[in-house]
Order: C-alpha cells, then sequence, then structure tokens
C-alpha cells in the first residue's frame, strides 16, 4: 500500500497494512504501527517511533532535527501513540540532549494544519491544537486540553488537565487545571466550565473546583495561606488536589 512515487528507507519498518501517499519520504529509523494512513508529500525522519491507526496528512513534516542552536545530530526521539489527527504542514521534532531526548505525544490528539510540536514537549491524551498553535520546547501539556487557534506557548510551560486556552493567547506561565486562560499575556479568567460539564464532572464536584479557584485567586490570602484554606475544606477531592498541587509544584509560576 505504499505509492509508487514515495521514497521509504529498505530498513524502515512499516507495519503491513501501513498506507504511504505519493512523494512522501520516510527514513532509515522510523517505525510505523499498523492501520496508519500518511497522504502525500508528507517526510518521516529521525530516531521516530509511531503508533497505530494514526492519520498523517499531505505536506507535514515528523521527527526532523530539533530548532534548537546546539543540536548537532545526536540520537533523540520521537514518539508518538494511537489514533492521533495530524493535519497539514503540522511540525513534530525529536528531542534533545539537553532535555529529555524525547518528545512524546500520546493518543487521541488531534493536531490542526500548521500547528507545531517542539523539541522535548510532553503531551498526552486526548488533547486538542488549533490552527497553528506552536508549544515552545519543554513544554507539558497534560489529558483533555485544547489549544486554540494561533495560541503560543513559551518553553517549560505547564498547561493542565482540561485547561483551555484562547485563540491568540501568548502564555507565558503554567495554566492550572480545570480553568480558562486568555489574552496577551494570557491570564485567567475562571474554569474551563463547558469542558468540565462535557467531561460529566457532577455539579458538586464543580461547585468544589469553583471554591478552590476563589480561594487561590480571589481572596486577599497569601498562596500559602490560601492553600492550606482550600486544603483543610476540600482535601479529599482527588481534582481539587490536582488543581493545588499543580499550583503549588509550579516553577515557572501561574497564570493570575
Amino acid at each position: 500500500m505504499i505509492h509508487k512515487t514515495a521514497i521509504v528507507h529498505r530498513k524502515a519498518q512499516l507495519a503491513e497494512d501501513v498506507e504511504v501517499g505519493p512523494y512522501t519520504i520516510i527514513g532509515e529509523t522510523v517505525k510505523i504501527g499498523r492501520g496508519t494512513s500518511i497522504g502525500p508529500h508528507v517526510v518521516i525522519q529521525g530516531w521516530t517511533e509511531i503508533g497505530e491507526e494514526n492519520q498523517i496528512f499531505q505536506f507535514a513534516s515528523i521527527g526532523a532535527p530539533p530548532q534548537h542552536v546546539r543540536y548537532r545530530g545526536e540520537r533523540t526521539r520521537l514518539k508518538i501513540g494511537n489514533r492521533n489527527i495530524i493535519r497539514e504542514f503540522v511540525t513534530m521534532n525529536l528531542g534533545t540532549e539537553g532535555g529529555e531526548g524525547i518528545t512524546t505525544l500520546g493518543d487521541n490528539n488531534f493536531f490542526m494544519a500548521y500547528s507545531h510540536l517542539a523539541h522535548d514537549c510532553q503531551v498526552g491524551n486526548n488533547t486538542l491544537f488549533a490552527n497553528s498553535s506552536a508549544l515552545a520546547g519543554h513544554v507539558i501539556v497534560e489529558d483533555f486540553a485544547i489549544l486554540g487557534g494561533l495560541v503560543a506557548v513559551h518553553q517549560f510551560v505547564r498547561i493542565g488537565s482540561l485547561a483551555m486556552i484562547g485563540g491568540g493567547s501568548m502564555v507565558p506561565k503554567d495554566v492550572p487545571p480545570y480553568t480558562l486562560a486568555v489574552g496577551d499575556r494570557a491570564r485567567l479568567y475562571g474554569l474551563n466550565l463547558v469542558g468540565l460539564k462535557r467531561q460529566e464532572f457532577p455539579d458538586e464536584l464543580i461547585f468544589k473546583l469553583k471554591r478552590a479557584y476563589k480561594i487561590i485567586f480571589n481572596s486577599r490570602l497569601k498562596l500559602s495561606e490560601a492553600v492550606k484554606m482550600v486544603r483543610e475544606s476540600f482535601g479529599d477531592t482527588p481534582e481539587v488536589n490536582n488543581f493545588i498541587n499543580f499550583i503549588e509544584n509550579s516553577k515557572r509560576g501561574i497564570c493570575r
């Protein structure tokens, strides 16, 4: 199922049912799992491992060297999970020795046209990257996060689970789980209520997260005092603990 105009290195490892479109180039150290479809004019190179049932559309660039001035061809990796949709002109780079040595993408993610996954990023599952959204190096994006169109995320930033970043935002600091952030530079505007309801969070849990958010960000308490109050009030709720643990462990600081 490889088009006659495609160039696939004889040492590349492709499952028997992988589809490869016209003029696509696949390098020597690439591995591709079963059920994956690769469109025309795609370039897949480097030490790249792609899982099962992925859809990669035309003109995508997968596994190219990182856009990093100190990269000198080291054997770093890109690992992509299963059932991801990677649309036109998406770019995904290898890791660097100065980082984790690997860029990772989980399962069931949707990367729209022109979005960018930089070196050493770690993206979880069920995320959505709208058109032209871009991650700098070493960014962590947790499960079910959504990045709107033209979003740019600074290096080493973390985006929490079920967070949503509004279109056109510049994100210089961490965005806590379950929140909505937007702007240049991005600020928080409450919880991502639509996302929470879509994931069938019960009303009682949403109420607890609202209270935790208000105590952390809208009270006059110091952060340590606010976190202590939230723990005392809702410490038995895993999602609330996830929320405040994310904030406490932030190294870049939190969007406020």
